[in-house]
């Protein structure tokens, strides 16, 4: 067994010898015999594992052998919804709600035969209830050759047809080897990778099957394959992502069943023949890539016990015949012995796993909430989309793409204006960046990458994106080496207060002496804050008053000294031709000096220390 902490006793020699052989007229157990029944007559009287009857439940009639019930919804939006009122009808039975719960489960990928194999456990847990020892070892319990085979629905052909989650909407109740009486529950998942699931609808499906099952089963064709067991991986995680952190191994019992096993000459049918199996493909070594180590030690601190059953096929008559109806005169001998061992391995009371979470025993009235609560964790926004391979290396290629041509952007930058480069009117910069931004863009569609085009235009609108952040970031670093810009605050303060003062004088002088001192105290004000304002230049501390001082006085070269400079340059120009060109220069420093400030970029102002 390849298991760690606590494996489930198998009880070989109790509920099921080795040592069974298939004879021509039969398959025999330890002497014992199971030999097909000569007439539908003889076989029905020995066992009759289907009864016709029903009961009431919940003052509700329903077949004495139950009926499968939808729990767990697949919408048209690829969302899952619970349908809590039949889900209750079963876990809120007066005899179920109080006991304790084992969740049998089979999930796999679609059209393997897992309702099939569900419909024999049921068989198996019906009559069971009235069998010897003897009896069950020798596979009395598997009825009569010519009844075909009922409950969960099942049929061949290539289309999926279990959807969501159902449930055996009756239970069947064991006592274990340790007096306690539990409640069994049979349940059926949707297959996975069919052709109208998306990856998180498989992931969902197999992470809740498996989060609230104490025993699950993985159904398997032919093999174990790498693929399978990184399939495995992603659905465990992201069970174990949705459950309460905990240093208890989040999962209990895994069982690999390998159906259609085509190589008995390497490993036996049977549980023998699948850990020998199991051993190998999870096995550990230093010689192993460092990501197939990670896979398998994944798989081992996931669940508390693992192991692995190899089935035969059940022969071309179940496989090709479209009117197969699960009878057991049509399906190989070989397959009906494996079934007959695999059973009691399974739901034997010896074997039996109770239901756990966090190391705490659950109830049927427990599961019900523990259910509701994973389910909607499933519906919100908390956990990460699981993603194909192909999805997420086309991912890892795109952003590496990404970042390839910004590298090449930020390279040209800091060549063009980085560091101690000189300062760059704003114009030539910004048409350079273009350029260059050009370049990267085309970096970015030049390089190889899967997925296509429609997926690739996100990570470019992304790539553009952080160029425009990254060309800001620029073009205040290029600010800050501009002689204007640095002086253009205190300049424009300083204008401001000999404003005041000579308009203060004038007041002063015709005897306005009140109205004089109202522009004295606004003085004193402008004052006081061009010495705030070198105090935060100088130590750092203040940033947000020096930041007020800087917009302050933006809006005031904005609204009055710019279009007053402007006028001046022009009155110059037309006065004085010979000088037009120095003033048109002068002005355009200091426009573009306080449109950097303006958008945030005023390198002088204590905001941007």
């Amino acid at each position: 067994m390849v298991a760690t902490a606590d494996p489930m006793p198998l009880s070989h020699s109790n509920d099921w010898p080795h040592n069974a052989t298939v004879t021509e007229s039969g398959f025999n157990f330890c002497g014992l015999g199971l030999i097909p029944s000569e007439s539908p007559e003889e076989s029905s009287a020995a066992v009759d594992p289907l009864p016709p009857s029903t009961m009431v439940v919940n003052g509700e009639t329903t077949p004495r052998d139950g009926a499968p019930i939808q729990i767990v919804i697949t919408n048209e939006d690829h969302t899952f919804s619970l349908d809590e009122e039949a889900l209750s009808s079963v876990l809120l039975r007066s005899d179920v709600v109080h006991k304790k719960v084992v969740i049998v489960s089979v999930a796999g990928a679609f059209r393997k035969g897992k309702s099939f194999l569900l419909d024999f456990m049921l068989r198996y847990l019906r009559a069971t209830d009235h069998l010897s020892q003897a009896e069950i070892h020798q596979g009395s319990w598997l009825g009569d050759e010519a009844q075909s085979l009922t409950g969960f629905h099942w049929r061949g052909g290539s289309e999926r047809d279990t959807t969501g989650i159902l449930l055996w909407n009756q239970p069947f109740f064991r006592k274990l080897p340790n007096g306690d009486e539990v409640v069994v529950l049979v349940m059926d998942t949707q297959g996975a990778f069919d052709s109208q699931s998306t990856v998180k609808d498989c992931a969902t499906v197999f992470a809740l099957s498996t989060m609230i099952s104490s025993i699950q089963i993985y159904n398997l064709s032919q093999n174990i394959q790498e693929d399978d067991l990184q399939h495995l991986q992603l659905f465990t995680e992201y069970g174990r992502l949705a459950m309460t952190s905990t240093t208890a191994k989040p999962f209990q019992r895994l069982l690999f069943l390998v159906r259609d096993w085509s190589f008995p000459y390497e490993a036996d049918y049977g549980i023998k023949g699948g850990e020998n199996l199991l051993s190998r493909r999870l096995e550990l070594s230093d010689k192993q890539h460092p990501e197939l180590q990670q896979l398998r030690a994944h798989i081992k601190k996931c669940f508390d016990s693992i192991q692995c059953f190899l089935m035969p096929h059940p022969g071309l008559r179940v496989a090709t015949n479209p009117k197969f109806d699960g009878r057991l005169s049509d399906i190989e001998q070989d397959f009906k012995a494996r079934l007959v061992e695999l059973m009691p391995i399974i739901l034997s009371p010896l074997n039996l796993v109770p239901k756990e979470i966090n190391g705490q025993d659950i109830t049927a009235s427990d599961l019900l909430e523990y259910f509701k609560a994973y389910i909607k964790i499933y519906q919100g926004e908390t956990l990460p989309e699981p993603k194909t391979m192909m999805e997420a290396t086309s991912e890892a290629n795109n952003l590496s793409a990404v970042n390839a041509a910004k590298e090449l952007y930020m390279e040209k930058m800091e060549e063009l204006c980085g560091g101690d480069k000189p300062y760059l009117n704003p114009q030539k910069l910004e048409h350079e960046n273009i350029l260059i931004q050009g370049s990267a863009v085309q970096k970015f569609k030049d390089s190889p990458k899967m997925g296509g085009e429609e997926f690739s235009r996100k990570y470019l609108e992304k790539l553009e994106e952080d160029l425009k952040a990254s060309f800001e970031s620029f073009s205040r670093h290029n600010e800050s080496k501009n002689f204007f810009s640095s002086f253009r605050t205190p300049a424009t303060l300083f204008v401001i207060i000999v404003f005041f003062y000579v308009i203060s004088g004038i007041l002063d002088l015709i005897g306005l002496v009140r109205y004089g001192n109202f522009f004295t105290v606004a003085m004193g004000l402008v004052i006081a804050s061009v010495v705030a304002w070198g105090a935060a230049r100088l130590t750092g501390s203040m940033r947000e008053v020096g930041t007020t001082v800087d917009e302050v006085a933006t809006g005031i070269w904005d609204h009055v000294l710019s279009p007053l400079t402007q006028q001046a340059g022009q009155k110059m120009a037309t006065a004085y031709p010979q000088y037009s060109h120095m003033a048109a220069v002068g002005v355009e420093s200091l426009t573009a000096a306080a449109k950097g400030v303006k958008n945030g970029r005023h390198p002088s102002g204590a905001g941007n220390l």
